[in-house]
């Protein structure tokens, strides 16, 4: 059964023709800056985006004190239920950043999603590269796409092209880029540019996974 008191937003038209569900990393709610950005941004170009909260991130923002992500299990299920009550309105594509980018891979050769979107996927723990959590990635059936900065501490572009990856998974690459995308000034690229180079990598995935 769906979970309806799951804090959600809702952008884009209702006629758009696939919906992507996207959730938040461990440590920022779905309204922050980058989601907004990724949001808005899939949003202008004809896509109903949807976000939702998991419950400690919801009781985060109630309490207003800092709460430790779920179990993996219970973020999983919570996932399922959105997705459950998003398919009612068509194709789903799923995914999110980090952490709910994880939690969106781990379900996609279960759920009946055209595809998956992970946004600065956390290939290992920050300062644990011998971690890795890329098991489920090497078989995944799924066509995903992966958006990671060049420097992201979770999975630089030298440690993950180095990685043993499904042929279904495509990576793109942002210049100078850290978990959020955020390049160093020196680099001559803005954060806005690449959180732009993103919502345009991600809308040209989901469009082809229509097309296909």
């Amino acid at each position: 059964m769906a979970d309806f008191d799951t804090p959600r937003l809702v952008d884009g038209p209702d006629t758009a023709p696939a919906t992507v569900l996207l959730a938040h990393g461990a440590g920022a709610p779905m309204d922050s800056p980058f989601m907004e950005a990724m949001a808005s941004g899939l949003a202008d170009q004809g896509w109903r985006v949807v976000r939702f909260e998991f419950a400690y991130m919801a009781r985060q923002r109630l309490s207003g004190r800092k709460a430790a992500p779920d179990r993996l299990p219970k973020l999983q299920e919570v996932f399922r239920q959105q997705v459950a009550l998003e398919a009612a309105h068509g194709p789903v594509i799923i995914g999110g950043k980090s952490m709910g980018g994880r939690v969106a891979s781990l379900l996609l050769d279960e759920l009946q999603v055209l595809g998956g979107i992970c946004l600065g996927y956390p290939f290992h723990p920050l300062g644990k590269p011998e971690q890795l959590r890329t098991e489920h990635l090497r078989e995944l059936k799924t066509p995903t796409l992966i958006l990671q900065g060049e420097r992201d501490g979770f999975g630089r572009r030298g440690e993950v092209e180095s990685y043993e990856l499904s042929p279904r998974i495509s990576l793109e690459w942002l210049t100078d880029g850290d978990h959020s995308f955020k390049p160093r000034k020196s680099s001559g690229v803005s954060e806005a540019q690449n959180w732009q180079q993103a919502v345009e990598a991600a809308d040209r995935f989901c469009r082809g996974l229509l097309s296909a």
